[in-house]
């Protein structure tokens, strides 16, 4: 009864959260190019003829360009093992869109995940007819869930990922959302100490499998490479100066981590990595008016101005190989916004890191390397000075990734963890 209550209640709200979401949702799609890649399908409208489409196939449900990353390890290593096994990637933003079709994975039929309304999920389900449905971290919709139960369809979670904030509002809620997280197959989780949560949900202890995170596995992350052209964009700036690189930076962010970089060392060299590359106006407007020379990876032009100057990369797809030529790197979204952003690249690359206050996304990682001496904390302008300042020392740097890699050690291998869970789980369905 409480879970019949508790799904009349949902499909009474979403709705209403629907019409509120939609006018910021129309903007961010204007912003980013999405209204020309098939956003139809977000509605369970598809073009062109279902039998064309790869009945049968797995179904990974990736929302976020995060996810979509993970999932993307997920399938290239389930492949290497099975190549004649058939997959669907379902999306929600048209960035993780790009991102998975730019990624060319023979095969791969890539579409958007339909919202949860019921019709809409129905429609989906009835034009793939999927195997399976593999969501990734934290994409658990009761509706998808409901419908899928009834149709036979198994569905497992991958990578589940809880932050403090939302495992503390999942277990107060616990005894209401039990039906519909319960109706989970397989779950797998990064931290031991998640465990007790998904019992609490409803998930039966031998469900649930402790793999590490994909996200942090350096087995299936390849070490960012180095660009000749990247390297000779920076040497325009002046050879040997030092590069920090302020990663994925939310509004508010870039103006003060390039003051506190050009403060800490006035040769170095600001490299801000927007986390929406659309914002590169008002990324630009902001350094500007902090007196800094901008300079945009979009309209590269060789720097002349004695300002101080400032590298904004405008473009998709190139932190990872930015992160490379970096002798420091910041994480954004860390300082004026919430939640933090993946780390794992720059310790893969080997570069001493600093991490704002607001890591939430990212535990309990981000607390293992501040206690490991694998990062440096800052949490205002000053704090960010110094921590520059010993970031760019070679000895503090090498004993910084040093340990940095130690904390990442522990989820080696969870991409092989997963796929023996979710391989086995097929084959015992």
């Amino acid at each position: 009864m409480k879970g019949h209550l508790a799904l009349l209640l949902y499909r009474a709200l979403l709705p209403v959260l629907f019409l509120i979401a939609f006018p910021g949702w129309v903007v961010k799609m204007l912003r980013r190019g999405g209204f020309g890649t098939a956003l139809n399908e977000r509605i369970g409208i598809h073009f062109g003829e279902a039998e064309c489409e790869p009945s049968g196939a797995i179904h990974l449900h990736a929302v976020s360009v995060g996810e979509t990353v993970l999932a993307l390890k997920l399938l290239n290593a389930w492949i290497a093992e099975r190549p004649c096994d058939r997959f669907v990637l379902a999306t929600g933003t048209s960035t993780g869109h790009f991102l998975a079709t730019s990624a060319a994975v023979p095969g791969l039929r890539v579409t958007y995940a339909p919202l949860d309304f019921p019709w809409m999920i129905r429609r989906y389900l009835d034009r793939f007819e999927p195997e399976r449905i593999i969501l990734i971290e934290g994409e658990v919709w009761p509706n998808l869930l409901r419908i899928a139960e009834k149709r036979g369809i198994r569905v497992d979670l991958a990578n589940a990922r809880t932050s403090p904030r939302s495992a503390r509002r999942l277990m107060k809620f616990a005894p209401v959302l039990r039906p519909f997280f319960s109706k989970l197959s397989a779950v797998c989780i990064q931290e031991e100490g998640h465990r007790a949560l998904w019992q609490a949900l409803g998930i039966s202890p031998e469900n649930i499998h402790l793999t590490g995170s994909i996200k942090f596995d350096p087995e299936s992350s390849p070490v960012p490479a180095q660009d000749p052209a990247f390297a000779e964009m920076l040497a325009a700036f002046g050879k040997d100066r030092p590069v920090v690189l302020a990663a994925s930076t939310f509004p508010g962010e870039e103006k003060m981590l390039a003051r506190a970089i050009t403060e800490a060392d006035s040769s170095a060299l600001p490299v801000i990595v927007p986390r929406h590359a659309e914002r590169r106006a008002e990324v630009a407007n902001a350094l500007s008016k902090a007196g800094f020379a901008v300079t945009l990876r979009s309209a590269f032009l060789e720097p002349s101005s004695s300002s101080p100057q400032a590298f904004v990369i405008d473009t998709t797809g190139e932190l990872a190989t930015w992160t490379s030529h970096a002798d420091a790197v910041i994480i954004g979204k860390s300082f004026l916004s919430t939640g933090g952003q993946n780390p794992a690249e720059a310790i893969l690359a080997r570069k001493p890191l600093i991490l704002g206050p607001h890591m939430d996304n990212f535990q309990p990682l981000a607390r293992n390397l501040l206690e490991q001496g694998g990062a440096l904390p800052a949490h205002d302008e000053t704090s960010v000075l110094l921590a520059v300042r010993a970031a760019l020392d070679p000895q503090c740097a090498a004993d910084l990734t040093e340990r940095a890699m130690r904390v990442l050690s522990a989820h080696h291998g969870a991409t092989r963890r997963h796929l023996s869970v979710l391989q086995h789980a097929r084959t015992s369905a």
